[in-house]
């Protein structure tokens, strides 16, 4: 450094001036870049220094000196900023975030994620747009595609406030008053449980039933000469109803037992006491048809001991009364029993309040709509009450009796008939009063809530074990290969794999146009192995069989070019290219090249290849139907033709297509029309609704009820039968 830089130095550090002017005369200097070593003195900015102290420094840097480095020609003094590091785009995640809701918050498409998560544990091809991920899958989905995740906050799903209407607590016993017992009739089929209804409510129900079988559960409101009453529910006694008999069970108060005195206990009977002792309620034994010749009530008793219902007789608490249903014997006693057993049991409701009940059973009226049984458990039904029921609700407009008799309300252990449900609740749903229709409608919204959210913990959990056995199977599939690198055990499973191997020239079938000769490339390991993952899925060869016939990694060269030319094959990419000289040469051979940068279009291109190979299949197609009413003969040129008077009961019969004449079940004849006249006109057509005369390519003799149908044959494509799981 020359001694006139030391002297201005010594003048600035003098002069107290800052670090700027400093810095100026560094750059001043000639040349490259220079190091310029500055002793730590210069802390002290504006003390007096001596020029012996400054040149000691010099030949001697040590800790306390500082490095300064000037550029030539760089005249600005400022220090270059490093470029900020672009952010990550930011991601809202949450629990149970399906497919799609998943790609709509990335701000990407659905097979981006699919893309994102291959190579990992999960089966994609079990996926849906609406499948739920695990956390797990949806931050492996974020982190691959180069975002970061965060939580999103709460939603108002999250604190949705539980909007259910619940049973009221129990009512003061000061308003409570007495009700008529729910009696359920149980036993086996055919012992005789309708008729004894019949009798007791002095009607036929049991003439109307199907096979002698009752068909449904229907309660009626009994009043008895003595002035009691009681509501009697008849349960189905076939095999096929045992659910229905135990919601009978859960609302009743005393089970009637019907045993045959001719067949005694049978199957369905003693499902009926166990159902009874289930629902913890009383038992009274009506041992039906003691006026058979071969009737042995004593017998059935003993039998009943085996299943722990102990009569009178025996010494145990069950009441039983010999009756006839048919003739009507003893009836008053059984309905005597009923009355002092309810007696015993001390029955009481409270007849205000919002009511309580339970659907007995449900059905949809042409007339009335959605039409529900119902036995009101506690307060008053009324029209114009709201009730809610599963996942419905009513504005009560109608109430029926037994007899289908409109009445106005109905109190506790009545039995009537509802009207009104917007949707068709379920039989043994509780049903409930709610303060109004924007309460109803809350309730039911907060019930369907809950639904959805059982449904999603119950889809999380089967898609969580379906995922843990696709990765048990495939860990064991592989466990034998394990040794070996995925090219290598790839071509050891295609060669296990008879249908996967590629056929030889010299091997060629007849069937050969039902099969798809296929080459796939693609620009990574990873790629080609998910491709032939998915491909090791395809379970259609006997509808076209697919042959990969070659694997690779890198771009289409000439050698796939001349092997998808030997077999007759297609060559599909992903992410990967072909130069203008391949494009040509594939061009002049025939080649098909398919590329593609997104893996399920690759394959939704593969399925529409194979599907465009599938021979065309002939679906049939009804125009019109008609019946034959009559038939008479005509004379055309002196020979006698039969000709059918017919109706058209449904689309139109048109001359140019084809016929067919049905008769029962059999097909008499397949053909065309001869003649089609409408009153004496020759007619192309006719539609529902008239009537026509025709005659057939064939003598056939017709008889009124048979039946002509015309139809059309229309080509369809077949579509390969093949679902890779998306």
């Amino acid at each position: 450094m020359s001694s006139t830089i030391i002297s201005r130095l010594e003048a600035v550090l003098r002069s107290g001036r800052a670090f700027k002017q400093l810095s100026a005369l560094c750059r001043a200097e000639e040349g490259r870049v220079h190091w310029r070593a500055v002793p730590s003195c210069l802390h002290h900015i504006g003390r007096p220094i001596s020029s012996a102290a400054w040149g000691t420094a010099i030949p001697h840097p040590s800790r306390d000196l500082r490095l300064l480095s000037t550029k030539h020609g760089k005249g600005s003094g400022k220090i270059s900023k490093p470029k900020a590091k672009q952010e990550k785009q930011e991601v809202e995640i949450k629990q149970y975030m399906t497919v799609s809701e998943l790609a709509q918050a990335m701000n990407r498409d659905i097979d981006h994620v699919f893309e994102a998560l291959l190579n990992t544990a999960l089966d994609i091809d079990s996926l849906e747009p609406d499948s739920v991920l695990a956390e797990e899958w949806i931050k492996v989905a974020v982190t691959r595609s180069g975002m970061k995740f965060k939580w999103a906050k709460l939603t108002k799903d999250k604190v949705k406030e539980n909007k259910d209407a619940m049973k009221r607590p129990p009512g003061d016993p000061a308003v409570l008053v007495s009700r008529p017992p729910l009696v359920t009739i149980m036993g086996h089929v055919d012992h005789g449980k309708t008729t004894l209804l019949d009798s007791l409510r002095k009607s036929q129900v049991a003439a109307g039933e199907a096979g002698g079988i009752t068909q449904h559960i229907g309660a009626f409101m009994v009043q008895l000469p003595s002035g009691e009453k009681i509501t009697f529910l008849d349960t189905p006694g076939h095999a096929a109803f045992s659910a229905m008999r135990a919601r009978g069970a859960l609302v009743t108060d005393i089970v009637v037992l019907v045993v045959a005195a001719d067949d005694g206990v049978m199957k369905q009977t003693v499902e009926s006491i166990q159902h009874a002792k289930n629902a913890k309620v009383p038992i009274i034994v009506a041992v039906n048809k003691c006026d058979k010749h071969k009737s042995d009530p004593e017998r059935v008793k003993r039998e009943l001991l085996s299943h722990d219902v102990v009569c009178e007789e025996f010494g145990g608490d069950v009441q039983a009364v010999h009756i006839s249903a048919l003739k009507g014997d003893n009836l008053l006693a059984l309905a005597e029993a009923t009355v002092a057993l309810a007696e015993f049991l001390e029955l009481k409701a409270d007849p205000t309040g919002l009511v309580e009940g339970t659907i007995i059973e449900s059905r949809t009226d042409k007339g009335k709509g959605p039409v529900t049984t119902a036995i009101v458990q506690r307060g008053t039904l009324r029209r114009g009450c709201t009730l809610v029921a599963g996942k419905s609700w009513a504005k009560v407009r109608f109430l029926f009796d037994e007899n289908g008799r409109a009445v106005n309300e109905a109190g506790p252990s009545a039995a009537v008939e509802v009207v009104g449900w917007k949707e068709l609740p379920s039989a043994g749903d509780e049903i409930l009063e709610v303060e109004s229709e924007q309460r109803a409608r809350e309730v039911v919204e907060w019930r369907q809530y809950m639904e959805e959210q059982e449904k999603q913990k119950q889809d999380m959990h089967v898609i969580e074990t379906k995922q843990r056995e696709h990765l048990e199977s495939y860990k064991k599939d592989r466990e034998s290969l394990s040794h070996l690198t995925w090219r290598q055990r790839k071509a050891a499973i295609y060669r296990a794999n008879k249908h996967r191997m590629a056929f030889r020239p010299s091997e060629k079938t007849e069937d050969q146009e039902l099969s798809l000769p296929l080459i796939i490339k693609g620009d990574v390991d990873g790629s080609v192995e998910a491709i032939l993952n998915i491909l090791d899925s395809y379970d259609a060869d006997e509808q076209c069989r697919l042959d990969l016939i070659h694997f690779g990694v890198g771009d289409i060269s000439e050698n796939d070019i001349s092997l998808a030319e030997t077999f007759s094959g297609t060559i599909y990419g992903f992410n990967v290219t072909a130069n203008k000289s391949i494009q040509q040469i594939a061009a002049k051979k025939g080649i098909q090249l398919k590329l593609h940068k997104v893996i399920y279009k690759l394959i939704d291109d593969l399925k529409e290849e194979l599907s465009s190979k599938l021979p065309g299949t002939v679906e049939e197609s009804v125009i019109g139907e008609a019946t034959v009413l009559a038939m008479f003969d005509v004379t055309v040129d002196k020979k006698k033709v039969h000709v059918a008077g017919c109706r058209v009961q449904k689309g139109l019969l048109d001359r140019k297509m084809k016929f067919r004449l049905i008769r029962g079940r059999d097909v008499l004849w397949e053909g065309s029309l001869t003649k089609l006249k409408h009153h004496k006109d020759d007619v192309q057509s006719v539609k529902t609704g008239m009537e026509c005369g025709l005659s057939l390519d064939q003598d056939i003799d017709f008889r009124p009820g048979d039946e002509i149908v015309c139809y059309k044959d229309l080509q369809k494509e077949q579509t390969i039968a093949w679902d890779p799981g998306f």
